[in-house]
């Protein structure tokens, strides 16, 4: 028998295979429920099914597998693995089979509860009969909440327009509102919430002896046109929400990029937000950290690559949807799809994107889409920067209600601690108010996009004054707003307010770019574009003929007098090394980048020398220019008259690689006088900016807000995130680790100690001065006779550093420093333990766990610690310079403190 002979012909196998078929499919319908024979209604059999148990991957959009089931027609359209259903024919469709559970490693639905044999009976039956669909039921998406536009008209009230949209909700849940709170506590409200900072004792004084009506408008209109203060708080706000930062993750390899010069300047200009976000979106010039993103190092899950941040963070900061889920797979968690998230992420993809899901290759490549293609298209074909352009138009177009609903609910949440929409990023879920917050974005729109129109229709509303609400786990799920919740300092507020009490703050920020002049007036940018003129880019005379790779360039002063600040601004056209009377001070490797050192300790009364080496890296040849400015100033630490002394002709230079140079001695042969190659502007490269934003950083020094430096141990444990994940919302209540660290933290202790030594230098008069100051700058209120009483007892005989550290620490440990909204006398009190640290103190005295800590409380725990007396939880490593007698410790706790409770309207209540 030949091979050949034991080959069927191929119609054979065709029919042999026909055949098999047949069996398999007979088998398959044999073990299959029979279909059901009794009347079919597809509102009360088949939905019901569909919707438990199909919907969460094949509906709402979402298309697993290719299988689809909005709507009738989706679901006879063919899937990928071929048509799901055999219209009239249930037998032979893969629904059926897949949802009788007929393959045990294939069954539908794969999580959660199969279907049973009736209903199992029931899908035959109706596939059987044609798949009757009621045309009013649909699976589809439904229409996004909060996308389109829309203008209510104020309810006819007197007042305010926000109130007037309250007035009515107030009656339907039938809530009266009390008196408003004081001036005292509204103008520490404002202050924080516009500018961050605590009201200056001055001008609160002020604003309490006004008369006027219209007295809290004018301070909120005041506060909105501090440019600087404004930019300097508001810059917390979108560092969070913008993922911006000064260090961290992608930048020492360049995988990340600031947007803090570009961030700043928008805020103190106050750009338009319809502008803010098409400059964020578009890459505009100095704004292309945002949607570069972090470039994460080593291997990282598909859904984390820049392109998909970019979508991720694009649709959550501005549009209020999540797509971080929707990222891997179809999201569990809400409607939005994987093709929505690759969707968004192709838009600023070079080239096409290869979609995963779960970091597994689909074979399949993204289409561009926007969220809602309601609103429009974007063309896949275009090029990348015209695709980005469409989507920023797609985002500020008038069509558009997302975006204002979206910054308007985080504004409101802001100030009232929820918003509107409670879900800030989740802005698909109805409102509480849909009312007010459509007038708000209506109106935000109609004033040309101008956030703080919005700021302070907020702020100037009864709403705003009425007492604070205690924030408890009944109330963050409730859905009745009767007033503002009550608010923790945030880290950089509480760090501020600390600065405020000596008026030092940081000595320069984090990035040295950043032109803190944009806040401040044009004569002040204008004092310090002149000042830049003093110096030029120099080089050497014969600057054509040089081969040299090293020039040396130096300059003889005389100071008659110290400085108290002295500073050098250096640039060259590649590398340099900075020398100060011999030594050397600092060295920087970058073209056209401005370095500031500070000099002050290598000054010497009389002769100075400063020197450059200029350098040439790599193979090239020729000559290099170099730039300095130094700037000394004969006033305070933090202000005085400022000189210059820039590069000129007057310089001079030498080519070649030799010793001595830097030093005393100066061998008058082969120095020549230099050429100047024209000013910071104008010349070489362009400088100007870098150095405005360098002597506006020096003359700020010792006031530079938290904002603009780095996080240190305080900031990370009071609430400061690593600004690597976008962050809507900072948690209000207090945790253990902000407990310890207020309490023990080494950061806290040695800016206690820096305060109590500025305040003790200066410090002129009787300890009774020294004690309203410190009560009237750090709660906006003088001490009761209680309370000077119990600060007298720790001066025993004179001011000392440590009776100074005491009370600061009293201070700002006490509810009525910490938060920013606190309660009426008749607040709960558990309430305010919640948000105040001091309940999370490891003391013997367990007293303050059952009422609101009062100074007596805190100076005398502060005592026993100086006593090192151990209480039950155990001794913590804190400074005790000085140990207290324990007879003031007796003294403090003799004082009737019943006095101080409620004698003002900030404290919490004991009753």
């Amino acid at each position: 028998m030949t091979l050949g002979s034991l080959l069927l012909p191929v119609h054979r196998l065709v029919q042999v295979g026909c055949l098999w078929g047949m069996v398999v499919s007979t088998a398959l319908t044999a073990e299959l429920p029979e279909a059901f024979t009794g009347e079919i209604d597809f509102r009360r059999d088949i939905a019901p099914i569909l919707e438990s148990k199909c919907v969460k991957c094949h509906g709402k959009g979402k298309d697993k597998g290719g299988f689809n089931l909005d709507d009738r027609q989706m679901i006879l359209q063919e899937a990928d693995s071929g048509p799901a259903v055999e219209h009239g024919n249930s037998g032979a469709s893969y629904l059926v089979e897949l949802v009788a559970g007929l393959d045990p490693d294939n069954v539908m639905p794969q999580k959660g509860s199969r279907l049973t044999d009736h209903e199992v009976s029931l899908i035959r039956a109706w596939i059987d009969r044609g798949l009757p669909w009621d045309e009013s039921i649909s699976f589809a998406r439904k229409p996004s909440l909060n996308l389109k536009p829309r203008r209510p008209s104020v309810p006819e009230a007197e007042g305010h327009p926000v109130d007037a949209f309250l007035a009515s909700y107030f009656e339907d849940v039938g809530f009266v509102p009390p008196e408003p709170v004081g001036d005292r506590t509204y103008a520490r409200r404002v202050y924080l919430d516009i500018i961050g900072l605590v009201p200056p004792v001055t001008d609160l004084k002020v604003f309490l002896a006004d008369r006027r009506p219209d007295k809290r408008e004018r301070l909120v209109g005041r506060l909105l046109a501090d440019r600087q203060n404004y930019a300097e708080h508001w810059l917390t706000f979108w560092n969070d929400l913008l993922r911006n930062d000064y260090r961290g993750t992608g930048f020492i390899d360049g995988g990340r990029k600031q947007i803090s010069s570009w961030l700043y300047e928008s805020l103190a200009c106050n750009l338009p937000y319809d502008a803010f976000v098409r400059s964020l979106v578009t890459e505009a010039p100095g704004a292309e950290g945002f949607i570069k993103g972090i470039i994460w190092r080593g291997v990282v899950n598909a859904s984390q690559a820049p392109t998909m941040q970019a979508a991720q963070n694009v649709s959550q900061v501005f549009m209020g949807v999540n797509l971080k889920c929707a990222s891997c797979h179809d999201s569990f968690v809400n409607d939005w799809s994987l093709n929505d998230a690759y969707g968004m992420a192709s838009i600023f993809a070079e080239g096409p994107m290869e979609m995963f899901q779960c970091d597994k290759p689909l074979g399949k490549t993204a289409q561009v889409k926007f969220l809602h293609p309601e609103l429009g298209a974007i063309d896949s074909t275009a090029p990348r920067r015209d695709r980005m352009e469409a989507l920023a138009d797609l985002l500020t177009k008038d069509e558009n209600g997302r975006l204002s609903r979206t910054i308007v609910n985080r504004l409101w949440a802001k100030f009232f601690g929820r918003g509107l929409v409670p879900t800030l990023d989740d802005m698909e879920q109805p409102s509480w108010h849909p009312e007010l917050l459509d007038w708000l974005a209506a109106d935000l729109v109609d004033h040309g996009y101008d956030l703080k129109q919005t700021m302070s229709l907020l702020l100037t509303s009864n709403a705003y004054r009425l007492p604070s609400q205690p924030v408890s786990e009944r109330l963050e799920s409730a859905e009745t707003f009767r007033g503002p919740w009550v608010r923790r300092m945030t880290a950089e507020q509480f760090v501020d307010a600390l600065g405020s009490f000596s008026g030092r703050r940081f000595q320069t920020p984090a990035n040295s770019e950043i032109d803190l002049s944009a806040g401040q007036s044009i004569e002040h940018r204008d004092s310090l574009r002149k000042s830049v003129g003093h110096a030029k880019w120099i080089a050497f005379q014969g600057i054509k003929d040089v081969e040299s790779r090293e020039m040396v360039f130096r300059k003889r002063f005389r100071v008659n007098k110290l400085p108290t600040r002295s500073n050098a601004h250096v640039a060259a056209d590649d590398s340099f090394e900075l020398f100060v009377n011999g030594e050397r001070v600092g060295r920087g490797n970058r073209r056209a980048k401005v370095f500031r050192f500070d000099i002050q300790d290598r000054l010497v009364k009389g002769s100075n020398l400063i020197a450059l080496k200029a350098t040439k890296r790599g193979d090239e040849t020729g000559s290099t220019a170099a730039f300095a400015l130094i700037s000394l100033s004969d006033g305070g630490p933090t202000g005085g008259v400022m000189r210059y002394l820039g590069t000129d002709d007057t310089w001079i230079s030498r080519a070649g690689s030799f010793s001595g140079w830097a030093g005393e001695t100066l061998e008058t042969f082969g120095w020549s006088r230099v050429v100047e190659l024209g000013d910071a502007a104008g010349g070489l490269i362009d400088i100007e900016s870098q150095l405005v934003a360098n002597l506006n950083a020096v003359a700020q020094s010792g006031t530079i807000r938290a904002s603009l430096v780095a996080s240190d141990p305080l900031t990370r444990a009071l609430g400061r995130p690593n600004r690597e994940q976008v962050v809507t919302d900072r948690r209000s209540h207090a945790t253990t680790l902000q407990a310890l660290e207020l309490t023990n933290g080494v950061t806290l202790a040695a800016r206690l100690s820096k305060i109590a030594a500025d305040l003790l230098e200066f410090y002129v008069g009787q300890p009774s001065e020294l004690v309203e100051q410190l009560f009237w700058t750090g709660l906006g209120r003088g001490p009761t006779p209680v309370e000077t009483e119990v600060c007298s007892a720790l001066f025993s005989e004179d001011v000392t550093l440590t009776a100074i550290e005491d009370i600061l620490w009293a201070i700002v440990m006490l509810p009525e420093f910490q938060l920013i909204l606190w309660f009426s006398v008749f607040a709960n009190n558990a309430a305010c333990f919640r948000h105040n640290s001091i309940i999370l103190l490891p003391t013997g005295d367990r007293s303050f766990r059952h009422r609101t800590p009062t100074l007596i409380d805190l100076i005398s725990l502060r005592a026993i610690r100086r006593m090192d007396v151990v209480d039950p939880v155990g001794t913590f490593p804190i400074p005790r310079p000085i140990p207290r007698p324990a007879a003031t410790y007796r003294s403090i706790r003799s004082i009737d403190e019943s006095s101080i409770i409620g004698g003002h309207e900030s404290f919490c209540s004991t009753r």
